[in-house]
């Protein structure tokens, strides 16, 4: 059945890639179903923890999606309305053997485009785009209807169609996401065209009073990443948006001289509205099954969203593995195996963008905290997530 009867996985981003690049591992046929006309990745540099980076080489594919990432030597917090370097976490030789892989910085296309590549050589994964699905049908098996009168037969169905998943809403049925409140801008530049002195091998994030800052390098250094996140009341759905740059350097008024000097580098700056959902315990409907953003949505403060999405698919292809026969016992034994532990991550980003964005006493206690901490501190509050018993390869 599972050979005549492929899966299809609705959503062609990191995550459903990742999906049926993990399942092509135990020989079980998808069709990966895009909406867009083509295969591409919006947005511009993420962050992958070493639970990442072997989620990564699980599926093979460490040595080509790394040729582009860069190493950090460390991940430093600055106060961005003192401009005092409060903390950094060394992620050299120590990180590495704490937690086998490292940090990597990384274009988001990139990272894509590694999947995709692998994707189109597998003679099991089969791709799909421009097609916007009108019905999801469920029985015995599984049926989509396009808009343009395409049908897809599969005997069970994925849903890695993220944020505003539609598939989220036949299982789980929460409505629209929960808007946090904060907008991220983007954007990414020559690093030719930034000073010197503001160029680190380093993950700098510029925490301040409701607003933050990050910066790194991409693509071998050639690249610089600049994302400033603020409140606002603003709200636009989507992840393309272009952004309102008076705003943004309003919410930055009161920042020291290096964080407006970095900001005075962008005049077009590209938006994006944070948003995620209350986790929940239950992603699968029978034959159908959540995954990544469709299933655990989180805010970008603990780079997690891509890390999570590819531990996912690796864990439900070990699921599939065991219950070939019985697609929903191995959705139920996946989501079993995920859930708390995904859901810690939405939890802690929240905590995150909180702390990241103290102001007057919690932001003093918060830099006096951190300031005192070891590496060694450091790293025992990162097990959880990156050590390997965390996510075994």
């Amino acid at each position: 059945m599972m050979k005549q009867d492929p899966l299809l996985i609705l959503g062609g981003g990191i995550g459903g890639l990742a999906a049926a690049l993990a399942l092509a591992k135990i020989d079980v046929p998808t069709i990966v179903i895009e909406q867009a006309k083509e295969f591409g990745e919006i947005g511009a540099g993420i962050q992958l923890g070493p639970n990442g980076y072997r989620a990564l080489m699980t599926l093979g594919l460490e040595g080509e999606a790394m040729k582009l990432g860069v190493f950090p030597d460390e991940l430093v917090f600055m106060d961005s309305m003192t401009g005092k370097r409060i903390t950094a976490i060394p992620t050299g030789d120590a990180f590495q053997q704490r937690f086998d892989f490292p940090y990597t910085l990384i274009h988001r296309a990139d990272l894509h485009t590694t999947l995709l590549d692998a994707a189109k050589k597998s003679d099991l994964i089969e791709l799909i785009t421009g097609a916007r699905i009108d019905n999801i049908i469920e029985g015995t098996t599984v049926k989509l209807e396009t808009s343009d009168g395409r049908t897809f037969h599969g005997s069970a169905l994925i849903g890695a169609d993220g944020l505003w998943s539609r598939t989220r809403q036949l299982v789980v049925g929460d409505g629209s996401p929960v808007v946090s409140g904060h907008i991220a801008y983007r954007a990414v530049l020559p690093t030719a065209s930034v000073a010197e002195e503001f160029r680190q091998n380093a993950m700098v994030l510029w925490g301040g009073a409701k607003h933050h800052l990050v910066q790194y390098p991409l693509r071998g250094g050639d690249l610089f990443n600049l994302v400033a996140v603020f409140h606002s009341d603003k709200y636009a759905e989507g992840w393309d948006t272009t952004g309102d740059a008076a705003e943004l350097h309003r919410c930055f008024a009161d920042a020291c001289d290096v964080v407006q000097a970095l900001l005075s580098k962008i005049d077009a700056w590209r938006m994006w509205v944070l948003c995620d959902r209350e986790p929940v315990k239950n992603w699968s409907k029978h034959n159908i099954t959540l995954l990544g953003d469709a299933a655990h949505p989180m805010l970008q403060y603990l780079a997690q969203g891509a890390c999570m999405a590819m531990e996912d698919a690796v864990v439900l292809s070990r699921a599939i593995a065991q219950s070939r026969d019985d697609l929903p016992a191995a959705f139920q034994h996946y989501q079993r195996q995920r859930y708390l532990r995904t859901g810690r991550c939405q939890v802690m980003a929240r905590v995150h963008g909180e702390f990241y964005h103290a102001e007057g006493v919690k932001a003093e206690m918060r830099n006096i905290m951190l300031s005192a901490r070891t590496a060694e501190q450091s790293y025992a509050g990162l097990d959880w997530l990156y050590q390997a018993s965390a996510f075994p390869s």
